[in-house]
């Protein structure tokens, strides 16, 4: 799993590439929990480069996004690949996370 990030407009773009699974989401959680306590509470997550995604990458995305939501942020998605978004309905999380095309539309929504 390799993770970059920048900041755009107060806008924290994460962008992810590999196999989100056991054996990575806790770098991913790390990620989220560094920029959190940082003061970072708006996020765009981009999935263009995942093509895999497990329940344990889900719990991390969940988790995240419930801490934001808290803190009056929010954690957005966007360019899910085929099974990754399958994996999402199939989870219910589509109704619970705002999922966009392409990052920038996911940074204009804020």
């Amino acid at each position: 799993m390799n993770i970059t990030e920048e900041s755009v407009n107060k806008v924290e773009i994460i962008c992810l590439k590999g196999r989100l699974d056991a054996y990575n989401s806790n770098l991913l959680e790390n990620k989220f929990n560094e920029l959190i306590d940082s003061g970072k509470l708006n996020m765009v997550v981009d999935l263009a480069g995942v093509d895999y995604i497990s329940s344990s990458g889900l719990r991390v995305m969940l988790s995240s996004l419930k801490k934001l939501n808290k803190l009056g942020g929010n954690l957005k998605l966007s360019s899910l690949q085929p099974y990754v978004q399958e994996v999402f309905e199939i989870a219910g999380f589509t109704q619970l996370f705002a999922i966009y095309d392409k990052k920038e539309e996911a940074m204009a929504s804020f």
